[in-house]
This record gives structure tokens, C-alpha cells and sequence, in this order.
């Protein structure tokens, strides 16, 4: 796909005139040149470019009106931002950044954290106070070498009482403490009468540059003498293909039976990986995948994902061959999980256990200040990039994924009181995939509350979908 995607950016930016007025690179410098990329590169591949009046092809009628609207915006970013078509509903998702390499780095996995991912819920009684469950924390990282831990509640950072307003600013220090306190849900099923209590202790928190691993657990679970393989995937990271290829080899060496795709927690990333992990998961070898459409000037590029037998760059694909699997999803699933389910749904048995997700199927790609918006040739003068929404994916049966987000099968909240050890089969998403590979059974538990935030939130890049 990455492929196709630079030669159709090559055929119509040598081809097309898509803007009406020469770059004039020489004469523009700092950021005007910087706007001139931005407003160049909206109108080339935006997705929405046909909702945003801006960026019609016949917007401007000289070179001077063009210049008169790029200098009416202070910065790039409120260039960029008056680009974007209906933020609040339609696009939540583009971004531009001032540093393209930080931003590659995050799409490999290499992030500054402590290695420690938060829930965030609001306190019993209050619509502005909240208080924080940890979910995970990420093995070989500072979190990791504290006393934290799954299941652990905290409602203050550095002596602060969190609320929606100060999270983001308490989370963004490099260094922190965390003060646990103690949920109580006075042993009610309803979480009207909980409440919540100061505790004593205390865990301080560092962030250094960390690679994540999205393959956060593995291991076979055996279940009335059939195998039953469990993925915890957090993330769709194409460096680490080789090794998620090498789960379902073990997968495969077990005979499993069963699979139940933990995917909780991930909130995308690349659609090539969502790709190879369907094909290890079906064993189909051929057949369309998801498609990509883009906007009205590319539609002639839609192209296909399909299923495949080699993995990028080489190697075989290996697969178990099922006819149905069993999907952990939330409310911090999106688009390339959701696209998981989306895809698959065409071809077999997807059984979707948790809560409702996101709702994204758009699709970005990083756009680069050079000729043909790539990385090669990039403007040796900052660091700015775009990642703009580009192509909506649906499946086969050209069916998106709705921005409502997919409904469970099996409906099961994750509870404050017990959020159990992830991979255990007690805990209590997995002991329903459980029950329902054993039983067929499709019990619901929705005691528990919804998260209002999580640890992904923060990120700029959060529940992103790229093609890569």
C-alpha cells in the first residue's frame, strides 16, 4: 500500500494542478513557507477536502489573495485547524506536529513514559473531581520497578486532588507521585452509595525513553482439554510483526482450539499489521482485507488491503487457521482493532466480548514539506508534518465501522472492586470468553462504570489508524 499511495502522490502532484498558483519556495520563508505546505498538502489528500470551503482548488484568484490567507493565521497550527472539517463531530482525529521525528518514534513504539496506563473515573457524587485505576503497567519499565500495580487506586498527584481539568497538566511532568486511596463500593451492585477514601501510601513515578512492546501477554489456557491461545495486543506496531508472527508459531505448535484477541486496550496504529494479524488468525492467504477510500480527486487510488501468506519484508505467515475468534474490546478499542473486527466479520465467527468501542474507521497518513510529501526530500528547515485523516477503511462488504462504535456480543464492564490480573482466567473479560467458548454463554455483567478518560487520551496520537 505505501507504495501505491507514494506513486498516485507522484502521479497527481506532477499531473493535476492542485493548487492554482506556483509554491514560490524561494521567495516565502519561516512560517509561510511552513502554511504553504500545510494549505498544499490539505488539498492534495485530506479526506473532507470538499467540506472545507479553504481548500477548493478555485479558492483563490491570484497569487496575492492566496498569500493575503495565509498570512491571516498566526501559526500553522491555526492554519491547520481552520482546515479541519467539523472537529468536534466528524474529525477528532487530524493533527499536525512541530516534530516529525518524535512522532515517528511514538508510531515505533519509542515513547518518554514511566510504563505505567491509567483508567480515569469520576469520584461518587462529583461531575469535575475524579480519581484514577491503574490497568497496566508495562514490564522492564520505572513503573515496573515500583510497587504498583493493576487494580491500584490513586486520587491525588504530588499531594493535588485530580480533577478533569488539572489531569492532563499533573500527567505531563516528568516526574510524579502518585497517592493511592481505597474504592468503596459499601457492597452494592450500583455505584450510587460508593465512595472513596485517602490512603496513606505512596509511589513516585519516572518517565525515561521506553519501547513498548504491544504484545503485553501470550500464553495457552487449557479448557476442558482443548487449548485455548490468549493475545493481550495493544498496539498495531509494525516493528514488531516478526514477533507477533512468532506467538502464532507457538499458537500453532499448541494446536489451539480457541483464540481470544485481547485488544482492551489498543487504540490502533497500523493498518498493514491489522492485515498480517487477520491473515495469522484465518490462515486465508488471498481475498480482500479492508479498502481504502479516499477523497473525491484519489477515488481512482482506492485500493485494497488483502489478506497475505508472507510477512512485510519476508518470511512466512503463520496461522491457525480458525473459523471463529473471540475479541476483548472497550471503549479504549479503536480504529485498528475495530477494524479487526470489522474485517473479519466478513469471513468468520467474531465474538465480541467488553463494552462498546471508540467508532473510527478513518485512516491517516504523515504527510512531509517536500515535493511529493514524503520523508525523502523533507524540507531541511523544521520539523512540521501532517497527519491528516485521508481514506475511511471498510470491509469487503464495503461496511465501515459505525462512528457509534462496534455493540458487544457478550457485555461485561470492567468492575473497580475487582479488576482482576490480566491473562488470569478469573479475571473477569476473559473468564467471560471463557464461558463462552465452554458454554456458548452469553451472561452480561454491567456493574461496573465507565471510564471518562484514559492514559491514551493524552496522546496526540491517540486511537490513531495510519497507513504505512
Amino acid at each position: 500500500m505505501k507504495t501505491i499511495f507514494k506513486f498516485a502522490l507522484l502521479s497527481l502532484v506532477f499531473s493535476l494542478t492542485f493548487s492554482c498558483f506556483e509554491d514560490n519556495d524561494d521567495s516565502i520563508s519561516g512560517t509561510t513557507d511552513i502554511k504553504n505546505f500545510v494549505w498544499n498538502a490539505m488539498n492534495f489528500a485530506y479526506l473532507y477536502k470538499y467540506n472545507s470551503p479553504n481548500l477548493a482548488d478555485d479558492r483563490f484568484g491570484s497569487d496575492n489573495d492566496y498569500q493575503s490567507f495565509l498570512n491571516g493565521y498566526e501559526s500553522p497550527e491555526t492554519l491547520f485547524e481552520s482546515l479541519v472539517y467539523d472537529r468536534e463531530n466528524i474529525d477528532r482525529f487530524s493533527w499536525i506536529t512541530s516534530d516529525y521525528i518524535t512522532l515517528e518514534q511514538q508510531f515505533s513504539g519509542v515513547t518518554k513514559t514511566n510504563g505505567a496506563e491509567f483508567n480515569f473515573f469520576y469520584t461518587p457524587g462529583s461531575t469535575n473531581d475524579v480519581f484514577g485505576v491503574v490497568r497496566l503497567v508495562q514490564p522492564n519499565s520505572n513503573a515496573s520497578t515500583t510497587t504498583l500495580a493493576r487494580g491500584q487506586v490513586f486520587n491525588k498527584i504530588d499531594g493535588i486532588s485530580l480533577t478533569e481539568d488539572n489531569l492532563r497538566t499533573l500527567l505531563s511532568s516528568e516526574n510524579y507521585t502518585l497517592h493511592l486511596a481505597t474504592y468503596n463500593s459499601n457492597g452494592t451492585d450500583v455505584p450510587d452509595d460508593d465512595s472513596l477514601t485517602d490512603g496513606s501510601e505512596t509511589i513516585a513515578l519516572t518517565k525515561t525513553v521506553f519501547s513498548e512492546n504491544p504484545i503485553f501477554k501470550s500464553e495457552v489456557l487449557n479448557l476442558n482439554n482443548e487449548n485455548v491461545g490468549y493475545l493481550m495486543y495493544n498496539g498495531f506496531v509494525a516493528d514488531y510483526d516478526g514477533q507477533l508472527n512468532d506467538v502464532f508459531a507457538e499458537f500453532q505448535a499448541q494446536n489451539i482450539q480457541h483464540l481470544i484477541l485481547d485488544l482492551r486496550y489498543n487504540p490502533g496504529g497500523s493498518v498493514n499489521s491489522a492485515t498480517l494479524l487477520g491473515s495469522m488468525i484465518t490462515g486465508l492467504s488471498n481475498g480482500v482485507f479492508a479498502k481504502l477510500q479516499y477523497n473525491n480527486d484519489l477515488q481512482s487510488n482506492n485500493t485494497n488491503y488483502d489478506f497475505t501468506s508472507t510477512l512485510t519484508g519476508g518470511g512466512s505467515i503463520n496461522s491457525v487457521g480458525l473459523d471463529k475468534v473471540y475479541v476483548i474490546a472497550t471503549g479504549s478499542s479503536a480504529s485498528a482493532s475495530e477494524m479487526i473486527v470489522n474485517s473479519l466479520r466478513s469471513y468468520i465467527n467474531v465474538v465480541q466480548i467488553g463494552t462498546k468501542t471508540v467508532g473510527k474507521s478513518q485512516a491517516s497518513i504523515t504527510l512531509y514539506d517536500s515535493p511529493d510529501f514524503q520523508r525523502q526530500g523533507a524540507n531541511p528547515g523544521h520539523l512540521y508534518a501532517l497527519q491528516p485523516l485521508v481514506a475511511i477503511t471498510v470491509n469487503k462488504d464495503n461496511q465501515a465501522v459505525p462512528s457509534s462504535g462496534l455493540i458487544p456480543t457478550i457485555e461485561v464492564k470492567e468492575t473497580i472492586s475487582n479488576y482482576g490480573i490480566l491473562g488470569d482466567p478469573s479475571e473477569p473479560l476473559l473468564a467471560a470468553a471463557l464461558a463462552s467458548i465452554q458454554a456458548g454463554r452469553f451472561a452480561i455483567d454491567l456493574h461496573g462504570i465507565t471510564p471518562i478518560l484514559d492514559s491514551n487520551s493524552f496522546k496526540p496520537h491517540s486511537q490513531e489508524m495510519y497507513l504505512d
